[in-house]
């Protein structure tokens, strides 16, 4: 088995492309002004309800600096919005390196950019399954996809992308960001990895708990038989 290794990364990575795609939408009222007085040149994209509110957010100045993804990707979100962030453009930018030449090289052969931060949070699982009488249909819809995807690859991708998943840590985010001119540090990035991952963990722990405690026969009475 080959191994890679990585001999060069940046301490200090300016945020330049910031994903957003949120559930819980708490903060971004003053989130995403700040990041943008940050570095007033930050292009952000984001998707659905999460582009709707970020667009009332900015208001004249989402001209130029929001993307919805689908117009990025160039694909239409599809499914009733289930699938909108599960693209390879989206992926080439959240597992780049900078210093490899063939990463580079598939950015600009793709027209992709290198994502620096990625901001999502996920569809509210548990909260549903705590509701009286919620039947397994109702959980499974609650079940995300694309957002455990773009938290663990920015995650794994710490050495130069910022994986936020908690609206509380936003505060403590932008005040490292400005003694820093607007760049996450190494530290930073390793922190909220850590973080992302403890997240998704617990996420997927209540699903496979939940899914435990159900029958065959809960199954079933969900669904009309063809």
């Amino acid at each position: 088995m080959s191994i890679n290794v990585v001999h060069q990364i940046d301490d200090a990575v300016k945020v330049r492309h910031v994903l957003v795609s949120v559930s819980d939408k708490s903060g971004l009222e003053s989130f995403i002004p700040d990041l943008m007085n940050l570095n007033p040149e930050l292009r952000i994209f984001s998707t659905g309800g999460t582009y709707g509110t970020i667009k009332e957010i900015l208001g004249e100045k989402a001209e130029g600096s929001l993307t919805q993804v689908s117009q990025y990707t160039g694909q239409p979100e599809t499914q009733g919005g289930l699938v909108k962030t599960l693209d390879f453009k989206i992926y080439l930018g959240l597992l780049t390196e900078t210093y490899n030449k063939a990463h580079q090289g598939d950015l600009e052969r793709t027209g992709a950019a290198p994502i620096d931060m990625v901001v999502v949070n996920l569809y509210p699982f548990q909260e549903t399954v705590a509701e009286p009488d919620v039947t397994p249909e109702a959980a499974r819809g609650n079940i995300d996809i694309g957002g455990p995807c773009m938290i663990r690859a920015s995650a794994k991708n710490f050495i130069r992308v910022a994986s936020v998943v908690d609206p509380a840590d936003y505060p403590m985010i932008l005040s490292e960001m400005k003694t820093q001119g607007g760049k996450t540090s190494l530290d930073l990035r390793f922190r909220l990895a850590r973080k992302a991952f403890e997240h998704t963990a617990v996420y997927d722990r209540a699903i496979a708990d939940y899914l435990s405690r159900q029958t065959i026969a809960d199954i079933r009475q969900c669904y009309e038989r063809s």
